[in-house]
């Protein structure tokens, strides 16, 4: 009998027709049938498992009748089917051999390998059992997607047509409507060419009919990649106008496509877009990379500004990659080459707070003990008083650290080689009053050898000496000398610093019922070289300096390799870490340094003029470090988390002198019931990153409030607290479940730069489960979220 193996497809392809992702079989013409479990188990077969084509198929029911020409067998009551891990049940099966159809009917279930359930009242196959139709046709897959048909028919074994057809993959009571679902007169699947065709469709919230299409298309949940319009998106601006985007996606092969997005503005014309993606994978060669065209044909008198010399032509291509050569090489970049400063944030393919671009190629490779990267960098200012120095090149950087994988007098041996080749744009003012545009280079190259060792004695008290030799050779051209301010031609500089040291701790343990108790002092001693020639050397990444608990105990506290602490410093500290049994837990750091002997860089030489950036004429080691005094300022760190929902994070360094705050950066966040809240407050005396000496504070705040089970309001605030200004601002309402995704959301900026300006923004979001996502916005400015936010 064969009537078990022809159900089983005509159920899965209606599946598939409605959008489910269930697995299609292929069957064999006939399997064999008993009346009765041919085995213990047999009708356990379990739900969700892959079918077995090994397999047979088992049949039982209360009653087993054979008609006296043996045309006809019917199975009554309870009958039950097993067949490649289907399970099918109905209260009546007819099976009639001259006729060749099969007919189920009464209760008929289908519980297919995937979990999907399909419920109906009668099926009908014909011809062979390919063709055939079902009547009241419900079916529910294992992620509860519902779907139900009036009437289903299949005909040449390819083509199948449901009438009156549903699809929702809401959660609902079946006595009322679901959140949404698609309707439609008639759908049709094509197995052959794929397709899924839907004649009078509409889109129903509530049960009501909201949106209404004639005729659309798609691919069925087998193909994964097929040519077609994409979901569309529209926005309306006060810099763009109203504007739309349809998406063409071109699927040219199973290893690459292109996305053709043109937005067309209503205030500029067309902005060309395109995207283009690859996999790659050659022997051991395995990655992926896209290349994002953007252009428009400019109107100079559309901008805000007016700007002429932004006529024409302005565009940009942005490229990303990321490849594995190998199991220990990868080759990585992410390069962005643009007309102008301000096009991708004014056409919102950037963040509008970005104020730089940094592009980089890098070379990678990594085992277990070495470390080896070559990495090429660009660095672009998109600001408007950015000066040429704000444009530099590395070209490139190679860093390669190594392990010794045998100790080495009981410790561990490594070493770090470092070099550079970098130039740079510069403006510069000789002393004559002359301004020279010129171009600065630089070449380094850094090796330095490190042994450390760990001990403990028997009281507890950890030591770890340590010893580094570091060597230096630099070259450069038309460098700016720090300390004079005048331009130097061309030298060579070789210099070497030796250190050695120990840090030791000493960690009280004491325990209580409810928790435990650490308190540590740490100690460290680092004796160096008393100094070498650096001061009046370029400094190129050392520039921006952060004394904090962090780096505390490093061995040198700059940011970059050209400066290097000289002299003999103290490092000393105070730990204290509490862990309750509830899980609580709490960590202060307190600590200090001293420069002992020798020379402190940090500290501006007070023998000559002061150390200046001809670009900014402020100080290159900010005389507010903390470290510039023999005593240094005092840093602290806390960490907080008393219960699961509460967290604290803070640092701070407090001055020497009178313990006045001098830098601070506090994080926290609490859950109670529904409400959540998140804040993070900054504050410098003077900002090392972009060597202001004037104070600044900013707070960033963010609320979600639960207000139902689905729905939550979310708000935020970025404000500038020396100004008295808020930078952005933000308040969205979302409803968020199983098969729906509701947002809508306000924005305001208050940032200007160029041709871009303080803008507000309403955006509408939702997403239907299955069927993708549709957005609006009204000066869109959504991207402040985006992947680029700083």
């Amino acid at each position: 009998m064969v009537y078990g193996a022809q159900i089983l497809p005509f159920a899965v392809l209606f599946t598939l027709g409605v959008g489910c992702a269930v697995q299609a079989q292929s069957l064999p013409p006939a399997v064999n049938a008993q009346s009765g479990v041919d085995g213990e188990g047999s009708f356990g077969a379990p739900v969700g498992a892959q079918a077995d084509t090994a397999q047979p198929m088992y049949l039982q029911g209360d009653e087993l009748i054979y008609d006296s020409n043996g045309e006809k067998i019917t199975a009554l009551g309870n009958v039950e089917i097993v067949y490649k891990n289907y399970f099918l049940t109905a209260d009546k099966v007819i099976y009639d051999r001259s006729a060749d159809t099969l007919s189920a009917a009464g209760n008929v279930v289908l519980r297919d390998p995937s979990g999907g359930i399909t419920r109906t009242e009668r099926i009908v196959l014909t011809d062979d059992f390919r063709d055939g139709f079902v009547e009241s046709l419900s079916i529910v897959s294992e992620d509860e997607t519902r779907i139900t048909a009036r009437r289903a028919v299949r005909r040449d074994g390819k083509v199948t047509e449901f009438e009156q057809g549903k699809f929702t993959p809401c959660r609902h009571d079946p006595d009322k409507a679901p959140l949404w679902c698609i309707s439609a007169e008639r759908v049709i699947h094509n197995s052959e060419d794929a397709t899924i065709t839907y004649l009078d469709a509409a889109l129903n919230i509530f049960g009501v009919p909201v949106a209404y299409v004639p005729y659309f298309q798609h691919p069925d949940p087998s193909v994964k990649r097929k040519s077609g319009f994409l979901m569309p998106r529209y926005t309306t601006s006060e810099d763009l106008g109203y504007g739309a985007e349809v998406p063409y996606y071109f699927a040219l092969s199973p290893h690459y496509d292109f996305t053709l997005h043109p937005l067309y503005t209503s205030r500029h014309g067309v902005l060309w877009k395109g995207t283009w993606r690859q996999k790659i994978s050659y022997g051991d060669i395995r990655g992926s990379y896209n290349i994002k065209l953007a252009g428009i044909d400019q109107n100079f008198e559309d901008l805000p500004n007016q700007d002429s010399s932004l006529d024409g032509w302005r565009g940009s291509v942005e490229t990303r990659g990321d490849i594995s050569l190998s199991s220990w090489w990868n080759l990585g970049w992410n390069v962005i080459i643009e007309s102008d400063d301000t096009f991708r944030r004014f056409y919102k393919i950037d963040n509008v707070l970005q104020t730089d671009r940094v592009n980089s190629v890098a070379l990678t490779g990594l085992s277990d003990r070495n470390f080896l990267q070559v990495q090429g960098y660009h660095f672009g200012g998109l600001l408007l008083n950015d000066n040429d120095s704000a444009e530099s090149r590395v070209h490139p950087i190679v860093d390669w650290d190594y392990i010794v994988d045998t100790p080495v007098l009981g410790g561990e041996l490594s070493w770090t080689v470092n070099t550079l080749s970098l130039s740079r744009n510069l403006t510069f003012q000789d002393s004559n009053g002359d301004i020279l545009d010129t171009g600065t280079t630089t070449q380094r190259a850094v090796g330095e050898v490190k042994w450390r060792r760990r001990f403990i004695d028997p009281l507890g008290i950890t030591y770890t000496p340590f010893a580094n030799l570091r060597g230096d050779v630099i070259s450069y051209d038309n460098a700016v000398d720090p300390v004079t301010n005048t331009l130097i031609e061309q030298d060579s500089v070789a210099r070497g610093v030796a250190s050695a040291g120990l840090l030791a701790s000493y960690p009280w343990l004491a325990r209580t019922a409810s928790a435990s108790h650490i308190i540590e002092p740490i100690g460290q001693i680092i004796a160096r070289t008393d100094s070498v020639e650096q001061r009046n050397l370029p400094n190129e990444d050392a520039r921006s300096l952060l004394f904090d608990v962090t780096n505390l105990f490093e061995l040198n506290k700059t940011s970059g390799f050209d400066r290097v602490e000289t002299g003999t410093r103290a490092n000393v500290g105070l730990q204290y870490t509490f862990q309750a049994n509830n899980g609580g837990y709490a960590r202060f750091l307190v600590g200090q340094s001293f420069h002992l002997a020798g020379e402190n860089i940090y500290k501006e030489d007070s023998g000559s003029e002061p150390s200046l950036d001809p670009a900014t004429s402020a100080s290159i080691l900010n005389e507010n470090n903390g470290l510039e005094e023999q005593t240094s300022d005092y840093v602290a760190g806390v960490y907080l988390s008393p219960l699961r929902t509460i967290k604290f994070i803070g640092q701070a360094r407090f001055a020497n002198e009178d313990l006045s705050l001098r830098r601070a950066d506090v994080t926290a966040r609490a859950a109670y019931g529904p409400i959540t809240v998140a804040s993070t407050y900054t504050y410098t005396a003077s900002d090392p990153l972009d060597l202001s000496t004037e104070d600044q504070q900013e707070i960033l705040g963010s609320v979600v409030l639960r207000l139902a089970e689905h729905w939550n309001l979310i708000g935020s605030t970025r404000y500038d607290l020396d100004v008295d200004e808020s930078r952005s601002n933000s308040l969205a309402l979302q409803y968020a479940d199983e098969c729906f995704i509701l947002t809508t959301q306000y924005t305001e900026t208050n940032i200007s730069n160029e041709d871009i300006t303080a803008d507000r923004t309403i955006m509408v979001y939702f997403a239907l489960k299955h069927l993708g996502e549709f957005s609006y916005r009204a000066d869109a400015l959504d991207h402040l979220f985006g992947e680029n936010q700083e």
